[in-house]
């Protein structure tokens, strides 16, 4: 049974795909789940010390042909700032994948992996054979789940919008979904 029902709250939000029945609701889900297992997977591949080695962004950053390279070169000069970046990028990759994969923050989790997307896509900068590339598209992929609220097609967010909690707090709801 397909219910697109669309209800309007107070902040004006429309609350659609209410049910994962459909076919834009599947694809949707889909999207979610690929590009939060690409972000765990990421993650977790950096916890696992690659060959050994703990991961560290300093020779990407020092070596970054990028038009932001004054940035990437002030981080990688910058102890304090390079090791926090060290430590953030696992985290982050991998709480991002988290939450896409489980539906839970889905919107602030897209909103920052499209940060780290952008932040790839303009520190890899190889567009050689044009401007559309996997940074790019994958930058592509959460603004899909961040506008389109993938976090309630079969997702905790679905749960955790109807709680009083939520209701009471309107705002929330730009986290969730």
């Amino acid at each position: 049974m397909t219910t697109n029902q669309t209800t309007t709250t107070g902040l004006g939000l429309r609350r659609q795909f209410n049910d994962l029945g459909t076919g834009a609701g599947y694809t949707l889900l889909l999207v979610r789940l690929v590009t939060g297992y690409w972000f765990l997977h990421a993650g977790w591949t950096k916890f696992a010390f690659v060959a050994g080695e703990p991961f560290t962004a300093a020779g990407y950053l020092a070596n970054a042909d990028s038009p932001i390279a004054w940035l990437f070169g002030f981080v990688a000069e910058t102890p304090w700032l390079l090791e926090f970046t060290n430590f953030m990028i696992p985290i982050g990759e991998f709480m991002i994948g988290l939450g896409l994969i489980v539906g839970a923050l889905t919107r602030l989790a897209a909103f920052f992996g499209g940060f780290l997307m952008v932040m790839f896509y303009l520190g890899n900068a190889d567009w050689a054979h044009g401007y559309v590339n996997g940074d790019l598209l994958g930058l592509m992929m959460f603004a899909i789940v961040g506008v389109l609220a993938a976090g309630r097609v079969a997702g905790i967010d679905a749960v955790l919008e109807d709680t009083e909690f939520v209701e009471q707090r309107p705002w929330l709801r730009y986290l969730l979904g």
